[in-house]
């Protein structure tokens, strides 16, 4: 897995200008963006009290690492009505996996520069 196998989920550029472009600190970011993902994971059910909860959090986090599209769906599937929750919120389980995984690439890519020195 590298850059090669972004598919534009992520706009690393939002990122890199945030953190000036500095791999240990754009690491740390991506780093906790995954670890609060996994968190988010279980609140992504229309049965769960706190889905708008997390899927604002979601939103928040993503538009601040570059995944654009995911905050978008978030945004929609926030405001949306109950209703249509579940089907919102498997948009916003698709749009995370499809960030997750750019981010994988991208944090391969990180450690292999690490290794390069």
């Amino acid at each position: 897995m590298a850059r090669r196998d972004l598919t534009g989920a992520v706009d690393f550029t939002i990122l890199e200008a945030m953190t000036g472009g500095m791999d240990d600190i754009t690491e740390e970011v991506l780093g906790l963006f995954v670890q609060q993902a996994a968190l988010w994971g279980p609140l992504l059910n229309a049965s769960s009290e706190g889905w708008r909860d997390a899927v604002h959090t979601i939103r928040g986090a993503s538009a601040g690492i570059g995944a654009g599209d995911l905050a978008t769906i978030c945004r929609e599937v926030e405001h949306g009505e109950q209703a249509a929750a579940p089907a919102g919120l498997e948009r916003v389980r698709t749009a995370l996996d499809a960030a997750l995984a750019d981010i994988a690439a991208y944090r391969h890519e990180l450690m292999l520069r690490g290794l390069k020195g």
